[in-house]
């Protein structure tokens, strides 16, 4: 008898997303008038869009002159220019998906049109509500172009405001967010508030302290999901995770299974066995055939980016910037101490690690699973 994978949600329920949120108090912890001045309620929230001074900004949108944006006019650009997108969200550091949604925003090129005619820009800063701890701000940043030349089959940047299919909850980053396809989690900085306009060339992220890589892009690559280590001899053992598909897209997921060498599993990047490793393929799930279960209620199929509007189905699967879910099924294993490994390999070629092996441009290291099976086949 085949195993029978856990069945997983596609989309993650809001509250079961990884919080990786820092500071203290944390903003989503807020109350009452601290809430409301905190401007993190969708009554109080304001965006501010100004310059540096080394920027020309035609109407800048402030507080102190009441001109700042509110989050109506979010809503109500959203109305004409808005997009509904499926989302991984991964952090830089952490070796595992924090969850996937269906975000709905503004691209935030439209966003910029509000403030009329700019010139001398050549980066955009944006920041995060904070307690001001200088060592957690939470502010990061943008080449300009890359926010108003994304190419038209592309995600741009957006401006956030709901996620599967409801407001964006405090504790996710709402009232308002902005959203960075491509990107790694901290490019998404939660509780927007300001946006700063520079000639400045030079990054302002809060990681770009000289060992993250600030403008790192999502990493295609394969994690396992937890799970027992020991089965019974004679039975099919299914070895599940997902995979994050970034920029390059996703070929393949594969496997090794090689008997245990003793190291606990520590293999050096050089060892000889790397070049000898039989890599087999793993199970992709397909993309669902009724998206009715699989989508917010009333959001429809042809009205989220990357589907066919005529099929109702993605143009490509897995889709970029999305979680795609695998099964390795293990048959005829003898009794006996196991290393379980599993890699992606992108639509360029790269197995990973590669092209990026360097961990702190996105954790992709390779990763390791013992199999022990026991008992007489």
């Amino acid at each position: 008898m085949e195993p029978t994978p856990t069945e997983k949600k596609f989309l993650t329920i809001p509250s079961e997303f990884r919080d990786v949120s820092r500071g203290n108090p944390k903003p989503y912890s807020l109350k009452g008038d601290d809430l409301v001045k905190a401007r993190l309620t969708p009554e109080d929230w304001r965006l501010e869009i100004v310059s540096d001074g080394s920027a020309t900004v035609e109407k800048p949108r402030k507080l102190d002159d009441d001109t700042a944006i509110d989050f109506k006019t979010i809503e109500d650009l959203g109305k004409k220019h808005g997009i509904k997108f499926l989302k991984a969200m991964q952090c830089l550091n952490i070796p595992q998906p924090l969850g996937q949604g269906l975000w709905e925003g503004v691209p935030l090129r439209e966003v910029l049109k509000l403030v009329g005619k700019l010139a001398n820009i050549r980066r955009v800063y944006y920041y995060g509500f904070h307690n001001n701890d200088p060592k957690q701000l939470f502010q990061s940043s943008l080449g300009y172009n890359s926010i108003m030349e994304t190419p038209p089959w592309d995600l741009p940047p957006f401006i956030a405001y709901r996620l599967n299919g409801e407001p964006i909850s405090l504790l996710r980053g709402g009232p308002v967010r902005l959203i960075v396809p491509w990107a790694h989690g901290f490019k998404s900085i939660k509780w927007l508030h300001r946006i700063t306009l520079t000639n400045d060339y030079k990054a302002n992220d809060t990681y770009a302290d000289g060992n993250n890589d600030p403008d790192s892009y999502l990493k295609t690559a394969a994690y396992l999901d937890e799970g027992p280590d020991s089965f019974k001899a004679g039975e099919p053992i299914a070895v599940t995770g997902n995979a994050v598909v970034g920029w390059s897209g996703l070929k393949r997921v594969e496997y090794w299974l090689r008997p245990d060498a003793g190291a606990h599993g520590r293999l050096a990047d050089d060892d000889p066995a790397w070049k000898d490793a039989k890599w087999l393929p793993c199970e992709i799930a397909p993309a669902p055939k009724d998206w009715g279960g699989n989508l917010p209620k009333g959001v429809m199929p042809k009205d989220v980016w990357g589907f066919d509007p005529e099929k109702g189905q993605p143009k490509e699967w897995p889709m970029r910037f999305s979680l795609a879910l695998w099964t390795a099924t293990l048959k005829d294993v003898a009794p006996g101490a196991y290393e379980f490994r599993v890699r992606t390999v992108d639509l360029n070629g790269y197995a990973q690690p590669e092209p990026r092996p360097y961990q702190k441009s996105g954790m992709n290291a390779i990763q390791y699973k013992p199999v022990v099976v026991m008992g007489k086949p």
